[in-house]
């Protein structure tokens, strides 16, 4: 060890030129060396950040366009899915009805037909039906009974009348069959079938009187009928004696020139309520 010492110390004093020029080679490395480590270390903040400013743009382009590029393609996607929704939910339906029928016809059967309804029992169609006659019957009375009805609809009492004579002979064959019991099964259906005759057969003469009403007439007769109407008014409305006396009168024999000429017939029971109608109206 001092044997090495010694030789440094030799070598030293020999060279010093040699030893001076290599300490400040170390020297000015380690001092290099310093210098690039302080400079890393403190280098400005301006100079570290700067590059990621200047880099900010184009990420925030990149990402707003891979935005927008999701955006629209997801729309894309659901206006394609709601166009074809009806297309897809019409072929569901049709492919499940034909494969239904594919199958029906594959194992040979048919679909079941619908159940008929039940039957009616005959005792009750029939006493239906014997409540509907009894109804046309009272509203036939009650037109050839009532004065100013006949006056007005001339036609329904006028058995010249293809519609009105149709109505009555419809009439007369339900009547003859009507009965006060269950007649059985096929008398009780010939009744039913009589009575719906009748029925349209009294809507259709009906409405062909409303039509004609008083067209028939020449002016003179259609004047007189009117003011017959108006007498019978007077003496069914008014609440004076005399003047319902005299208006009965006066459309009493208005009447009989009427039916003796043959523009208006009276049918019985008009005329038997007239003249009930005029005896009630005197005094007792």
């Amino acid at each position: 060890m001092g044997h090495r010492r010694h030789s440094t110390r030799h070598d030293a004093r020999r060279h010093p030129a040699a030893f001076a020029e290599g300490r400040r080679l170390r020297h000015d490395a380690e001092r290099r060396r310093r210098e690039r480590h302080l400079t890393r270390r403190h280098r400005p903040v301006s100079r570290r950040v700067l590059p990621w400013l200047l880099l900010m743009p184009f990420l925030f382009t990149g990402v707003l366009s891979v935005v927008a590029l999701v955006l629209a393609t997801t729309f894309a996607i659901g206006l394609t899915v709601a166009a074809a929704a009806p297309l897809l939910l019409a072929g569901g339906i049709a492919f499940h009805v034909v494969r239904r029928r594919f199958r029906a016809r594959s194992a040979g059967t048919a679909p079941l037909p619908a159940r008929p309804a039940a039957r009616r029992r005959p005792d009750l169609v029939w006493g239906h039906a014997r409540d509907r006659f009894r109804t046309l019957a009272a509203a036939y009375a009650a037109h050839e009974c009532d004065p100013m009805a006949v006056l007005r609809l001339p036609a329904l009492s006028d058995v010249t009348v293809p519609s009105t004579g149709r109505f009555v002979d419809a009439f007369a064959h339900a009547q003859a069959l009507e009965s006060d019991a269950y007649p059985g099964d096929d008398h009780a259906g010939r009744f039913v079938t009589a009575v719906d005759a009748a029925e349209r057969a009294w809507r259709a003469a009906r409405g062909a009187a409303e039509r004609i009403r008083l067209a028939g007439l020449t002016p003179a007769e259609r004047s007189t009928v009117e003011r017959v109407i108006k007498l019978l008014t007077t003496a069914r409305d008014s609440d004076h004696e005399p003047e319902r006396l005299s208006a009965y009168a006066l459309a009493r024999a208005e009447l009989a020139k009427l039916d003796a000429a043959g523009t208006i017939h009276l049918p019985r029971t008009a005329r038997a309520a007239l003249d009930d109608a005029s005896r009630g109206a005197l005094p007792a």
